[in-house]
């Protein structure tokens, strides 16, 4: 019995004869059962340019041949099936791709069992993610599972005619691919680069799939020098602790006798997250002493809607986190937070602790731990009309020392109760009408302060009216502008008492979120007092095409001057600097955002710009700030300071980066540092210089060299481009 297409037909016509595998093999006299079905049950389906009989057991398939079985797809240019042994002698080019499509064998010629999950490929190349290639004289299929390779080189690399050598390569005796486990296993791996032998290892094993992102194994080594403790190398290991935990050990070796040994442990709940990091270290900065830090973080969803969140951070010494560019923060806040937010109620306690890392600074004379209370409900007030707040709110901070001069031991507990009330009209020509009041009640509890009372009690009534005047128009392209004149007179009764020590308001802003607003201050042991008249004018505009932009100006204007900000702050005297906020997007990528306060001689007080753009090959974001001295603030001296953080696409395979950090007034850097990158299709190398120079946790300059180099195509990061082959 023979099947086959016409030899005259178009290869097209041929093609289109579609023949179920199965039903064919079933023609054949004492075919078995088992070629007639896969045995996961689904038939195999056929499509060739001829298929025809030889004899009573043999099937033969040829020209542009396809079978589908299963989930395994087959593309060859000849068949022959015998029915007898069940078996398939495939001729090539031969393409055989899994389901996922994330395993494709290549090979010339192949002998495999009839459901393709068992057998041998000669010459063959198992491909993985389109990107890792590993090529064997010899490939065998076991179980549908496994793919082993006996001598195999495997690479990620581009190999061109003129160039057969991988830029890298390992080479193995024996190669075992798990497509279930998603794990490559190498036996007698040596690692290659550019054909030079590096590095022998009995046994490696490497993820290859999206889902073994977390595979136990080494992570990506680096390399690094610094001027203080020599050249080094870390060689992170990540361990997989099941499901929802990992650990990474992250040693540090450096050629002078220092070791570091980092840890960070992860774990995942169903109703949260925890994650714990730290380090022990024993260098040649602090002979004889053993450095580090710890940290806890955690973020938890409670029953009842209420969410539990920490972050408890400490270390061994001031310059430790600095020195090891863990954490360039000059003062560490550790806090246990648990709060519950609905609609119109929040509650919040908080358990903090500060400890400073500046030169100069004494510990003893800072608050080191407080405790904070919050609670607001909002409610609508039946016949008055108007929505209120009602609030409440604790805070009790406690320092180390006990001495009661000038404040240097004050610990203080302050309770405060606040209701406060709003309503707003629409007049005509859409004028805005809003009513306001407020009503506080504070007390204090003061000790070790010889200079305060051990309690005081405040109370401060507040009222006011605002209007505003919002206009709306729209021009031919679309574009949306809206300018809004605002303007609030406020009271609030001054406070004719002992007036109580301020910690939690000390650094007093003046920006477009409290232009309008009854109190400025960030905390409640200061409150705004007097009469006083704010003024405000907002302008935007946003077009569809992408362009976006807005413009704020306002001051304040006091019938007398409140003697609760600095003398040298922008809220001093009977009237406030000005403030000016402007901001522009455009769809070209630029980015552009500017506050600055300025006195009526224009002379700035303070100012902040900062500018972003985003091209096809370029990156950079630069700011620009200025701050007045205002020893009220701690700031005995003017600070500027300019950054620049900018990346450049040199080309395809090479990117430049720089970074700085100068002080304008000092005029010197505190930091700077260059970056250089190449990337393509198989590897990542990636080379930093930096340069920190003297700053408040460190008085000693420190130069850092980094090196790192990426293997890709091996699960972690993302490939770049590939080369070319010349020639």
């Amino acid at each position: 019995m023979s099947t086959h297409a016409p030899a005259h037909r178009p290869a097209r016509a041929l093609r289109a004869v579609l023949l179920a595998l199965g039903l064919a093999l079933a023609a054949v006299p004492g075919a078995p059962p088992r070629a007639q079905i896969a045995d996961d049950g689904a038939p195999a389906t056929l499509v060739a340019d001829s298929v025809h009989l030889r004899g009573d057991n043999v099937l033969v398939a040829e020209g542009n041949i396809e079978v589908l079985q299963g989930d395994i797809r087959l593309r060859a240019n000849r068949i022959t099936y015998d029915a007898a042994s069940g078996t398939l002698d495939i001729a090539g080019p031969i393409r055989l791709t899994e389901a996922d499509g994330e395993a494709v064998l290549i090979a010339d010629a192949a002998s495999l069992s009839d459901d393709l999950r068992e057998g041998i490929l000669q010459s063959a190349r198992l491909v993985l993610n389109r990107e890792l290639q590993i090529a064997a004289d010899e490939v065998a299929r076991v179980g549908g599972r496994y793919t082993q390779m006996t001598r195999g080189v495997a690479s990620s690399c581009r190999v061109c005619a003129n160039s057969p050598t991988p830029l890298w390569e390992i080479r193995a005796d024996r190669v075992i691919h798990d497509r279930v486990e998603q794990q490559i296993y190498f036996d007698g791996a040596e690692f290659r680069f550019a054909g030079v032998p590096l590095l022998r290892l009995p046994r490696m094993r490497i993820p290859t799939g999206p889902e073994q992102q977390r595979a136990t194994g080494l992570l990506t080594p680096s390399l690094r020098f610094r001027g203080d403790i020599g050249a080094g190398i870390e060689l992170p290991y990540f361990i997989t602790l099941g499901r929802s935990r990992d650990l990474t050990v992250t040693p540090y070796l450096s050629t002078d006798g220092s070791a570091t040994a980092t840890l960070r442990y992860r774990q995942a709940f169903r109703a949260g997250r925890l994650e714990l990091q730290g380090a022990v270290t024993r260098d040649t900065l602090r002979p004889g002493e053993t450095r580090g830090y710890m940290q806890a973080e955690g973020d938890f969803d409670l029953p009842g809607e209420t969410r539990l969140r920490f972050d408890a951070v400490g270390a061994s010494d001031d310059a430790y986190l600095d020195s090891y560019d863990i954490d360039n923060r000059d003062r560490l806040t550790s806090h246990v937070t648990i709060e519950r937010v609905r609609r119109d109620t929040m509650a919040r306690a908080r358990a903090l602790g500060f400890h400073s890392l500046r030169q100069g600074d004494d510990n003893d004379t800072l608050p080191a731990g407080a405790v904070q209370l919050d609670w607001q409900t909002r409610m609508a007030v039946p016949g008055l009309g108007g929505t209120a707040r009602l609030s409440f709110d604790g805070l009790a901070h406690q320092r180390a020392s006990d001495d009661p001069l000038g404040g240097a031991g004050r610990d203080m507990a302050r309770a405060s109760v606040g209701l406060d009330w709003r309503r707003d009209w629409t007049l005509a020509g859409g004028v805005r009408l809003a009513a306001m009041g407020r009503l506080t009640a504070d007390h204090f509890g003061i000790d070790d302060d010889s200079g305060a009372p051990a309690t005081i009690a405040r109370v401060t009534p507040a009222a006011g009216i605002e209007l505003r005047w919002p206009l709306l128009r729209r021009d031919e392209a679309g574009a949306v502008q809206m300018i809004e004149p605002v303007a609030q007179l406020l009271w609030s009764r001054p406070h004719d008492g002992p007036t109580p020590p301020n910690d939690d308001s000390r650094m007093v802003e003046l920006d477009e979120g409290n232009l309008l607003s009854f109190n400025r201050f960030p905390g409640r042991d200061a409150r705004e007092s007097g009469a006083r008249l704010n003024l405000g004018l907002r302008w935007s505009r946003r077009a569809p095409s992408g362009w976006d932009a807005g413009l704020t100006l306002g001051r304040v204007l006091r019938e007398a001057p409140d003697a609760s900000f600095s003398a040298d702050g922008p809220l001093s005297g009977r009237r406030s600097d000005w403030l000016a906020a402007f901001r522009l997007e455009t769809p070209g990528g630029l980015s552009l955002a500017n506050r600055t306060l300025f006195d009526d001689d224009l002379d700035a007080s303070r100012s902040e710009m900062r500018l972003g753009w985003t091209g096809a090959r370029t990156d950079i974001a630069t700011s620009l700030a200025h701050f007045d001295a205002d020893p009220a603030e701690g700031r005995d001296d003017d600070i500027s300071e300019w950054t620049v953080d900018a990346s450049y696409g040199v080309s395809r395979h090479w990117t430049a980066r720089a970074d700085w950090r100068y002080d304008l007034d000092a005029a010197e850097a505190t930091e700077a540092g260059l970056g250089l990158a190449y990337r393509n299709e198989c590897l990542l190398v990636d080379l930093s210089l930096s340069r920190r120079f003297p700053t408040s946790t460190s008085v000693d300059a420190t130069t850092d060299i980094g090196l790192t180099v990426e293997l890709l195509g091996l699960g972690g990061a993302a490939a770049g481009p590939a080369r070319g082959c010349n020639g």
